[in-house]
């Protein structure tokens, strides 16, 4: 193991082979449904989660997500505190999820108990593949013999270059979940109308809408073009709830107008997917 050991949990969205290939430490959220709790990425998995939400009808409940609690990090940080003598730990914005209170808490029970660790908790002020990003490269930094202080300041660069940009393929979702009202609901059914959104330091911001699938993705590349103006170093990871045929799609489309160092594709985890719905593409890019 590197000398940094680098937590984060399941709603980073990364690739599943990253964290074995990297080493990186997953901390499972929790979604309640039918009856039973499950462990986000560990017991419940985004294509069968993905077409069990497509099948609720409208009046259904939806799931309900949970972040993991301190125990959970206490846990994971005391078991890595076995193997190295600093840790990092990445989470999704704190304005959107516990986890990193939740860890920040985990942390300090452990250093109670610890002698000669240090252990950070980031707040990556983002959610998805933009927290997975920051996280990817930090356990890329520390395989490379990167000390913890660098990849910390490795994290603070990456925060304000790092930026999410996902359409919906519907409002159903958003309206089950109680975020928008039924005639709004309808209307978008009626007209089609694919919502972009993204995060502006930690919250939800919206781009404006588009009259189709295409047209949304159309906009998405455009306002990656437009935020790239020229740099060589971009990374890429398209962004899913099982839609992988729509979010190949969107990569081909990607790749053709900024030509990325790198592109990876990531299913959105469960807990993700619960608030967001099948069906939805978008991205995570950032630029170095």
């Amino acid at each position: 193991m590197a000398q940094v050991a680098v937590v984060t949990d399941s709603t980073a969205s990364l690739p599943l082979e990253m964290y074995e290939r990297y080493q990186i430490s997953m901390v499972p959220y929790y979604i309640h449904y039918d009856g039973r709790a499950a462990r986000d990425m560990v017991d419940v998995m985004p294509v069968p989660f993905g077409e069990y939400m497509r099948g609720l009808p409208d009046d259904a409940e939806l799931p309900r997500t949970a972040n993991p609690g301190p125990g959970d990090y206490l846990e994971r940080f005391l078991a890595l505190a076995e193997k190295a003598g600093e840790i990092v730990s990445f989470h999704m914005t704190s304005t959107g999820s516990g986890a990193f209170q939740a860890a920040t808490i985990g942390r300090d029970m452990a250093l109670q108990r610890l002698r000669g660790v240090r252990i950070e908790v980031v707040d990556t002020r983002n959610v998805s593949m933009c927290h997975g990003w920051i996280t990817l490269q930090a356990a890329r930094a520390a395989a490379d013999g990167a000390t913890l202080d660098d990849i910390l300041a490795l994290a603070q660069r990456m925060l304000p270059v790092t930026h999410m940009i996902q359409t919906a393929d519907t409002l159903r979702y958003l309206y089950m979940g109680g975020r928008i009202g039924r005639a709004s609901h309808l209307l978008s059914s009626v007209l089609n109308i694919k919502p972009l959104v993204s995060m502006e330091d930690g919250e939800i911001t919206t781009l404006g809408v588009a009259r189709s699938r295409m047209g949304a993705y159309k906009r998405i590349v455009s306002l990656v073009e437009r935020a790239v103006e020229g740099r060589r170093n971009v990374r890429v990871a398209l962004t899913h709830a099982v839609a992988h045929k729509e979010a190949e799609q969107l990569g081909q489309m990607v790749r053709q107008a900024v030509h990325p160092v790198e592109m990876l594709m990531c299913d959105l985890s469960p807990a993700l997917s619960v608030h967001s719905g099948p069906g939805t593409v978008g991205l995570c890019y950032t630029l170095e």
